[in-house]
């Protein structure tokens, strides 16, 4: 499974004590890059669940649950 991912942010996001969560009482950092909180986990990363093994994927637009194509098949 990979993600085919574009980052708009030109500079850090930095992890303030007013980010850990209050009934977690953690930082849950996004790796799939789908998340609308980025760099934050939302969640978004369930839409992936289903990604075939080999496969390059690319979600369009701003909804993980909306249009994803395949952008290629990876040799090996």
């Amino acid at each position: 499974m990979a993600r085919d991912v574009t980052h708009t942010a030109d500079g850090p996001r930095i992890v303030t004590p007013e980010d850990i969560d209050a009934e977690k009482g953690d930082v849950a950092v996004c790796q799939c890059g789908l998340s609308r909180e980025y760099p934050f986990c939302d969640g978004s990363h369930r839409a992936t669940r289903d990604e075939e093994e080999g496969v390059v994927y690319r979600y369009e637009g701003d909804d993980p649950e909306g249009e994803r194509r395949v952008v290629r098949e990876r040799e090996g």
